[in-house]
């Protein structure tokens, strides 16, 4: 017998009792239309999770400098040669892999509008400050190139400083003083809550390189063009090993660090991220397999047992095809595609219900929802695959039945 025979006797046998063919589906749609609402749910979770620990500097660089040595005493963190705006461009030219690089200058000063005063954090960075730490504006601008060069009075408020100056009125385009200097304020941050440490992101101000070295905190003689670190974001976090070596090395070759000596800077990554959010994606993988496996395995089993009692039913018909003809093979490839055929059906069934429950969520509760093309192939592969595992005993079983007996059975 031809498949294509095979194909149109299993499908006129499932017509027949469409009824139990569609409770016995029922298991593998409920199965798969569960699996692509929890796996389009959870992957749509996990980017938000990622994107909301990006935000914490999964993907960060920080280069500073070391502790400087002299006669065998090491005076401590941040006392070496200050880091300058030519090894940051050395790292941008020379490094691959590198989304955005800043330099910053910093310090604790008092910030003056009117009455109200706020001593705050105030950084001194180039336009790629907020790009490398994935903070967008709420309000107003970032720098401009020609600002940066000239060293404009010119701020950009973080959430918590724009509160406790300003309050509830706009701040952007407001004057304020930063150690008697009079700033204007071009723009402010969007809230980014707490660290990783429990220190408060929003409470800080931002200021243009240039004029945080000649308006604020001064240059050091030695190295003018000095950075109290190097921000480097890294465009995927995967490539943060290769690029710590890469930049670890030309700063020993810039900083003429000898052979055998301590490094005289630190470069540091967000490892204890990284290694929250490999945990949490592995955690949801882990769940969404099992509860995936559990929906289609409960899904088979329906179908298993309704092929059974089918050839039950049905061992006259078997025993009268194998008198004229039919053989083994020929009847076992009938009872499993009416198997594959239940679950696949099923699948395409729940596909369609899961797809549309996980839009709406995404449409009306505001849930974060990722339906991808391969998980559409997937789950359909998945309810052919539970077809052919769970219909081969029934069918197999079938197969076997002796004519005669198949024939003389009530």
């Amino acid at each position: 017998m031809n498949p294509l025979a095979s194909c149109r006797i299993a499908m006129d046998a499932l017509k027949v009792h469409a009824l139990r063919s569609f409770l016995a589906m029922l298991g593998v749609i409920i199965g798969v239309a569960s699996v692509i609402v929890m796996v389009s749910v959870a992957s749509g979770a996990s980017q938000a999770i990622e994107a909301r620990i990006r935000a914490l500097g999964t993907n960060l660089l920080m280069v500073a400098p070391g502790s400087f040595t002299s006669g065998g005493r090491r005076a401590g963190e941040g006392t070496a040669m200050a880091l300058s705006d030519r090894d940051l461009e050395a790292i941008r030219d020379k490094v691959p892999g590198i989304a955005a690089i800043a330099g910053v200058v910093n310090g604790s000063a008092p910030l003056v509008v009117g009455s109200s005063n706020w001593t705050t954090q105030v950084n001194g960075v180039n336009d790629e400050f907020i790009i490398a730490r994935d903070w967008p504006l709420a309000e107003g601008r970032n720098f401009t190139e020609a600002e940066l060069r000239s060293g404009a009075k010119v701020a950009v408020l973080g959430a918590t400083v724009a509160r406790e100056l300003f309050g509830d009125t706009p701040a952007v385009g407001e004057q304020l003083r930063i150690m008697n200097v009079p700033f204007t304020v071009i723009g402010l941050l969007s809230i980014k809550g707490q660290s990783g440490w429990g220190s408060d992101q929003d409470d800080v101000a931002l200021v243009p390189l240039t004029t945080a070295r000649r308006r604020l905190f001064g240059a050091e003689q030695t190295v003018p063009d000095n950075l109290r670190n190097i921000i480097v974001a890294m465009s995927t976090p995967d490539a943060m090993s290769d690029a710590q070596v890469e930049i670890e090395t030309l700063l020993r070759e810039r900083r003429r660090v000898r052979s055998g000596t301590p490094d005289d800077f630190r470069v540091r990554d967000m490892a204890e991220f990284i290694r929250t959010r490999a945990e949490t994606l592995n955690i949801l993988s882990l769940l969404l397999g099992a509860t995936a496996v559990i929906s289609l395995i409960v899904g088979g089993i329906g179908i298993m047992n309704i092929m059974l009692v089918s050839v039950t039913e049905r061992t006259k018909e078997i025993g009268l095809r194998m008198a004229v003809g039919a053989r083994r093979k020929d009847i076992l490839s009938q009872f499993l595609i009416e198997a594959v055929t239940l679950c696949v059906l099923g699948g395409l069934i729940g596909l369609l219900i899961g797809g549309g429950a996980a839009l709406a969520m995404s449409v009306w509760g505001d849930w974060p929802v990722a339906l991808s093309p391969s998980l559409v192939l997937i789950a359909l592969l998945s309810a052919g695959l539970v077809g052919v595992f769970f219909g081969y005993y029934p069918a197999r079983r079938a197969s076997l039945l002796n004519p005669i007996d198949a024939l003389r059975y009530e």
